[in-house]
């Protein structure tokens, strides 16, 4: 029963409400109590003749009062819920919940999980089973169906991917669970988008066994993407999509960042109204944009919203250099007409003032170029050859075209890539047998690989090469007849290349071609590189490991433990669970493979046409409240002035009570009314402290705490791994604890247990002063805190960046009482308390495991362990003990080891019951009485 924001759970109760006027005729017509008087009868005969009389009726004040406070017990007695939600149809054979949970779902992440938790929980009430798939996790992983409990969990652990979704695969598998399940309903909470095959999809879907449909979506698609990126001429020029048919106009600003996370650059995009496209241009100097190290959106926490930039993104600066350049009178005789118009859109290009080659070169090097082209230059002065040799071998890169002048000089094995044959190679002359020579496939090995060999391009004079040995791995292009036409080859930490023809159109056509602009791209993205990894002339042949990943909200974040080697090559590579966005490669080169590519749109999805019945909600927290304690409490309080007004009409507050019997009555009902208020609840009856009941089920055996951080997932993540802790303890230990607790450390008790892990999550609310004073009371009286940062694989890009969880941790720990720490000696008691461990790993390894300094300890005499007393009150790591603790109900690891090693999480466990052991145990093993046992064992 709802009337508008309110609603009723035993809306028959309210029939209790047509009692008020019974109530009222009574309480009218009973007169109060008689006033009592003292028997004097010398008193009473004089006031014979003025005699009190007590009034027939109640004052209409005190009955309204209780009126009013039977009309509060019978509403609350009808369980009121403002703001009630609606009843979600999860009934049925079961409930089949599909998940959009990519890049497009992580800005309102949190409304969807509540909203699956609303369905979850009505499942749960009708004691249906769930199924629940999400579309971007991996294709084998488990859908169900599961009971309510096990689905909640499921759900708090999944979180958004930066990958696109794949419905058509995980939609085909919940089909195949509900040919076992007729007459289920099923639950779509879509992302807002269409992508490829989604009509197929949804056929699949619904098409058979589903009895109603849940459609989940959002009010408004308010996405934002970055599709392009690209470093032009006068700055960069950015392309964003949005939603179409959007009428209003927007703008939405770009920030460039470096790879330290420096914002260093902005730009506004706007787009115009109902267009679904913007660009705008991030024009700043050619030298700063070759900082960029990404470009994202502002106000988008989202994958699609940033673009990783590598070295294919920077412009580089090239030099020009040709002797005949002052020679030529017209501009498409001039050997560098060509290669202007080919390197223009792509490249800085800078010429000397001068014509001579000793002041040419040195202006060039000056400038600091990635490449130098040389247009049929014979011999280099030799007062700066030096100078170039070793430019050269410190990484730049020398493109040479021949021509009548490089035939004459003769060879240069510093500054050509391969010996040369004195003079020239003529083809098709009126005297020559042969014809002029087409060019042939590219080599695999070479920067070309991946161009088709131009079919229009002929050659009818060259330079030949000296038939070497390794002639064949330096020939970057052959003729049909298998003469080089470029030869390559890698100089120190530069590279030399020569094109065995002209740069202009007369001894071959291929500079009027647009192979010719492909190949000096080619060339110029393998100066950018200086031959790394990422290079063309490799990608095709090799794997890039993965570097940095974007993560689903926009953020750069290490690689996670799914991901796997890109392998580049031609045309654009999809975005998959195991290849996401980000940079493949290593600090010396790397390769962005970015979410959008310039052909995305962000088309809204639409309802498929169904027979079904189908029920449409919105993305929403649940903000129902119960307002049954709240009517409860009123009530009481009215009861309280009551009382208070009865005993004021008695007399009792205007002269002395009568007889002492009266306070005694007063006292009572005043610790009657007490004992009601504390146990009285307010709000909710699951937040009702626990009282003598409960603490003596907390100490009646050993329990680990953890601490309640408010984030859902990583709660019930410390959850799971206690209890996986727990369960080791019991199979390898003579310990049997009883199940873990989770304690709010603002209000519960916490000397009951013996270790508490805290798990740091910079989302988690920061603890007030009194509860941090709390922590450190317990910390002084005896007991242990584990902080975990879990974040031994978070830093950002570069090598000063500290995380999130350790700024939080600093902050946590500056108000605590902290002890000099120390990572765990090889002799400290830890090491050897149950198992002996040389390190003490969690789901990460390398983090040590921090723990009080033992300033005055000794170990004398080749004892086991040092000596020293008390137990640490603070252990520090960021291994993440919970998560490779944490077990499923079945006893199934819930999350993977980084690395993928079985026996790293062996070794975690068998940390936390080291650690356990030495809570419990203390330093008995540096006992001198313990010494011959323990060498015993240990040589046995």
């Amino acid at each position: 029963m709802s009337w508008l924001p309110l609603s009723f759970g035993a809306p028959m109760v309210l029939w209790g409400l047509l009692a008020l006027p019974v109530i009222w005729w009574l309480l009218r017509l009973t007169p109060p109590k008689p006033q009592m008087e003292i028997f004097p009868p010398l008193r009473i005969l004089a006031r014979v003749l003025k005699r009190e009389e007590t009034p027939q009726q109640s004052p209409w004040w005190l009955t309204l009062l209780r009126l009013l406070m039977a009309a509060l017990i019978v509403a609350a007695l009808a369980e009121p819920v403002f703001n009630p939600r609606e009843k979600l149809p999860a009934e049925g054979a079961a409930l089949a919940l599909v998940i959009d949970n990519n890049w497009a779902s992580a800005a309102d992440w949190n409304k969807r999980v509540a909203t699956a938790e609303r369905l979850i929980n009505d499942a749960g009430s009708n004691g249906v089973p769930v199924v629940i798939a999400f579309t971007a996790e991996k294709p084998n992983s488990e859908i169900g169906p599961f009971d309510a409990a096990a689905a909640l969990d499921r759900l708090r652990a999944a979180k958004p991917r930066p990958i696109p979704t794949d419905r058509p695969a995980v939609y085909a598998r919940v089909a195949g669970v509900l040919d076992t399940l007729p007459g289920a309903s099923v639950a779509v909470l879509a992302d807002g988008l269409a992508a490829k095959g989604d009509e197929a999809a949804f056929n699949t879907l619904l098409s058979k066994n589903a009895a109603r449909v849940v459609w989940a979506s959002s009010d408004l698609i308010s996405l934002t993407g970055l599709t392009a990126a690209d470093n032009q001429v006068d700055g960069f020029a950015l392309t964003a999509i949005r939603a179409p048919g959007d009428p209003a106009p927007a703008q939405v600003t770009a920030g460039a960042f470096d790879d330290k996370g420096r914002r260093i650059a902005d730009a506004t995009l706007t787009f115009a109204p109902g267009e679904a496209t913007a660009t705008g241009t991030m024009a700043v100097p050619f030298e700063l944009r070759n900082d960029f190290a990404s470009i994202a959106l502002d106000g988008e926490r989202q994958a699609g919203a940033v673009r990783v930039l590598d070295e294919s993104s920077k412009r580089r600066r090239v030099g020009l250099l040709s002797q005949a350049e002052a020679d030529q009178a017209q501009p498409l005789l001039s050997p560098l007409y060509y290669i202007r118009r080919a390197l223009q859109p792509f490249a800085d290009l800078v010429e000397p003032s001068s014509a001579d080659l000793a002041d040419a070169i040195p202006q060039i090097l000056d400038q600091k170029p990635a490449m130098i082209i040389m247009a049929d230059i014979g011999t280099i002065p030799a007062q700066v050859r030096q100078r170039l040799v070793d430019w050269v071998d410190n990484g730049g890169t020398l493109v040479r075209f021949a021509g009548s002048r490089l035939a004459a000089a003769g060879n240069d094995d510093d500054l050509l890539p391969v010996r040369l044959r004195t003079g020239e190679r003529s083809l098709g002359g009126a005297l020559s047998w042969t014809s002029p020579q087409p060019v042939t496939e590219f080599p695999k090995a070479g920067p070309f690989a991946d161009l088709a060999p131009p079919a229009e391009v002929t050659v009818t004079r060259q330079v030949l090469a000296e038939p070497t040995p390794d002639i064949v791995e330096r020939t970057w292009a052959a003729l049909a007849d298998g003469t080089p036409l470029v030869t390559g080859l890698k100089k120190g930490k530069g590279t030399l290349v020569l094109f065995h023809v002209t740069p202009e159109a007369t001894w071959s056509n291929l500079p009027i071609s647009g192979s010719f602009v492909e190949m000096l791209r080619r060339i110029v993205q393998l100066s950018r590189n200086q031959g790394a990894a990422i290079a063309n002339a490799e990608a095709a042949a090799t794997s890039l490991a993965p570097y940095r990943m974007i993560s689903a909200d926009g953020s750069l974040v290490p690689p996670t433990p799914d991901a796997r080697p890109l392998v580049p090559g031609p045309g654009a590579l999809p975005v998959t669970f195991e290849n996401p966005p980000g940079l493949y490669g290593s600090e010396t080169g790397v390769f962005a493979h970015n979410l959008l590519d310039a052909a995305s749109t962000l088309a809204p999805l639409t309802r498929p046409q169904i027979t079904i019945p189908v029920t449409s909600i919105q993305y929403a927290f649940d903000e129902s409240r119960n307002l049954k304690g709240a009517l409860v409490a009123a009530a009481l309080i009215l009861m309280l002035l009551d009382t208070l007004a009865v005993f004021w009409i008695d007399g009792l507050f205007t002269r002395r009570p009568r007889r002492a019997g009266a306070v005694a009555t007063t006292a009572a009902i005043l610790i009657a009314l007490g004992a009601l208020f504390g146990h009285a609840d307010l709000a909710r009856a699951d937040d009702a402290k626990p009282g003598d009941e409960a603490a003596i089920e907390a100490i009646s055996k050993t329990r680990i705490a953890y601490v309640l951080t408010g984030v859902p997932g990583d709660d019930s993540i410390s959850r799971a791994g206690l209890e996986g802790l727990t369960r080791f303890l019991v199979e390898k230990t003579a310990l049997e604890p009883a199940a873990p607790a989770g304690v709010d450390i603002t209000k519960d008790e916490l000397s009951f247990y013996p270790l508490i892990y805290w798990p740091i999550d910079p989302a988690a609310p920061m603890p007030s002063q009194a509860a941090i004073a709390r922590i450190d009371a317990y910390m002084q009286q005896g007991g242990t805190v584990l902080f975990d940062t879990r974040d031994q694989f978070a830093n950002g890009i570069g090598a000063d960046s500290t995380s999130p969880a350790t700024e939080r941790l600093r902050d946590i720990l500056g108000n605590l009482n902290v002890p000099p720490l120390e990572p765990v000696p090889a002799d400290h008691v830890l090491t050897k308390s149950f198992f002996i461990l040389p390190e003490f790993p969690g789901r990460f390894s390398g983090s040590p495991l921090w723990v009080e300094a033992s300033l005055d300890a000794s170990n004398a005499e080749n004892r086991p362990v040092r000596t020293g007393d008390g137990v640490s009150p603070i252990m520090i790591t960021a291994n993440d003990f919970a998560g490779a603790w944490a077990v499923d109900e079945n006893g199934d690891p819930l999350l993977p080891t980084v690395p993928a090693d079985p026996m790293q999480r062996i070794y975690a466990l068998r940390a936390g019951v080291n650690i356990m052991m030495y809570m419990l145990t203390g330093n008995y093993k540096s006992d001198q009485v313990h010494v011959p046992i323990l060498l015993e064992r240990l040589g046995q």
